[in-house]
């Protein structure tokens, strides 16, 4: 197994244990892949949830324009449900996670079809 791999591996972990949630495996391999490099970057490779800067990094770079939703509150409330469900006090919040999780939120798995 490559790298990737072994992150994709680590982010079904997080998603079944930490999330309690059925994990979709293409759609994850698919959304991790589409992070690219970010996700062997110590620092990028995780969401830093206390940030407001980097909440809106997040709606404005891959909800808005990855997924394609339009600009609105229920973005912040949907990434702020997402944070919730991970856990607050986890210090780690992968950003593939992170970006699964809302893929499912939104039913915008075709995004990555």
């Amino acid at each position: 197994m490559g790298k990737r791999d072994d992150l994709i591996a680590q982010y079904a972990d997080d998603l079944k244990t930490k999330c309690g949630m059925d994990v979709d495996m293409d759609l994850l391999t698919k959304v991790t892949i589409g992070c690219g490099p970010a996700i062997y970057n110590a620092d990028a490779s995780t969401v830093a949830s206390s940030q407001e800067s980097e909440l809106e990094t997040v709606k404005d770079n891959f909800l808005i324009k990855k997924l394609g939703l339009a600009d609105g509150p229920e973005l912040m409330e949907a990434i702020g449900k997402v944070v919730e469900t991970y856990g607050k006090s986890e210090r780690n919040k992968y950003r593939a996670v992170v970006y699964y999780m809302l893929t499912k939120h939104f039913g915008k798995e075709a995004v990555y079809g």
